[in-house]
């Protein structure tokens, strides 16, 4: 989903008045400080950092977290602007899912259909169509095999002999493959810290200003974490995506230290009775050893900072991609505990049966996807409605 657009947006430049610390070799580690600095404050935060480069045994300890000082209020964003994002009229998702699938939809619905009228009866030959037909619409030669071995078992159990019944059936099938949990779509409760990581190009900073609305549409106070230092461009597209969403985010410098940008962030977070942290990280995959040592730093600094709250790990994957997409999810796992998948670019594409593929393998639940450009086209998963805009074709 090259979703991403720059988005207008004018904001007034902050320039950094004090620094905590001075770290030459991971850069600038602080956000700007609004009062001074006490004596001995810095150290202490460097000494934390320092910290949780030992093992993850040492560091769980749970004892009390650091409380740093209040962080400069972040620019507001234009009052036009805001108006803009939170009274824009909404098109029904619904509607949109349905539109967004279309591709997908007339490929799969049309093998399919070509398959169950060819055939008078059930039999071996109208199996094996029917799985050229899902591998042709992506759902991969794993995930395709494991519905036709359910389909078979349905149409054993409920006595079914019309072809034509087996749409009906194919889609019950897949409904209860991608089923996630309700309480799993939306953060609960008290405080919650989302790391989102993810290949650069996917939509990553894209979906976490959408997901930043979507979150305060529903009354959550958000706040914005920019630990992808890597790439300035991301730094400043996040800033964009804040002001639109109507949220703060937190941020240093390109090259800084990622873990203390989080560091930052939690004490802000803590302080302004955050209910969401949402946390941007690189997307460098290539580099998967010092990925992996990032993401590890990071979440050792969440538990020990923020032990209270509840942590998510969030993969945003491009749905154009289609079955490289689990290969992702692959080699991420591989480096973080992922909880869900914000799923993007669905509009626009037939490979949309990989979202099967993806949690028939890996478990690993969608629970946000996007099928269009604007800020609110970003809603939980609802794996029913997902189904029935795959068969529906009215």
């Amino acid at each position: 989903m090259s979703l991403f657009k720059k988005l207008f947006g004018k904001k007034e430049e902050i320039k950094p008045e004090t620094a905590l610390t001075d770290r030459p070799e991971e850069g600038i580690v602080s956000a700007k400080i609004v009062e001074s600095i006490e004596d001995g404050k810095d150290e202490k935060k460097q000494a934390i950092l320092e910290e949780v480069s030992e093992p993850l045994s040492k560091v769980l300890d749970k004892e009390e977290g650091i409380t740093s000082e209040k962080l400069e209020e972040s620019i507001q964003v234009r009052e036009d602007e805001k108006e803009e994002v939170i009274g824009a009229p909404k098109q029904g998702f619904i509607k949109k899912l349905f539109s967004g699938l279309t591709k997908t939809r007339d490929t799969l619905l049309k093998g399919v259909d070509e398959v169950l009228g060819a055939f008078k009866q059930i039999d071996e030959d109208l199996y094996e169509e029917l799985e050229e037909a899902l591998i042709m619409a992506d759902f991969g030669v794993d995930t395709t095999l494991h519905i036709m071995e359910e389909l078979r078992s349905y149409v054993k159990a409920h006595k079914i002999s019309e072809p034509s019944a087996l749409k009906e059936a194919l889609q019950t099938i897949i409904t209860e493959m991608i089923m996630a949990q309700p309480e799993d779509l939306m953060v609960q409760e008290g405080p919650t810290v989302v790391l989102v990581i993810g290949v650069n190009g996917a939509g990553k900073t894209t979906s976490i200003g959408k997901l930043a609305h979507l979150l305060k549409q529903n009354d959550k106070k958000v706040l914005l974490a920019a630990a992808d230092t890597f790439r300035a461009a991301a730094i400043n597209q996040l800033q964009v995506w804040a002001d639109r969403a109507g949220v703060d985010l937190i941020k240093h410098e390109e090259g800084s230290d990622a873990a203390a940008v989080v560091f930052d962030a939690i004490a802000a977070a803590k302080s302004r009775k955050v209910d969401v942290l949402i946390c941007d990280t690189a997307g460098r995959l290539q580099n998967k050893v010092n990925l992996m040592k990032e993401l590890e730093k990071i979440s050792r600094i969440i538990e020990k900072e923020y032990p209270e709250a509840k942590k998510e790990i969030l993969i945003v994957l491009d749905a154009t991609t289609g079955q490289n997409a689990l290969q992702q999810v692959k080699l991420f796992k591989e480096v973080a505990n992922i909880n869900g998948i914000i799923l993007t670019k669905l509009d626009g594409t037939a490979k949309g049966g990989a979202i099967v593929g993806i949690y028939s393998t890996f478990q690993v639940p969608v629970k946000y996807i996007g099928v269009g450009e604007k800020i609110d086209d970003l809603q939980p998963f609802d794996s029913e409605a997902f189904a029935k805009a795959l068969f529906k074709n009215n």
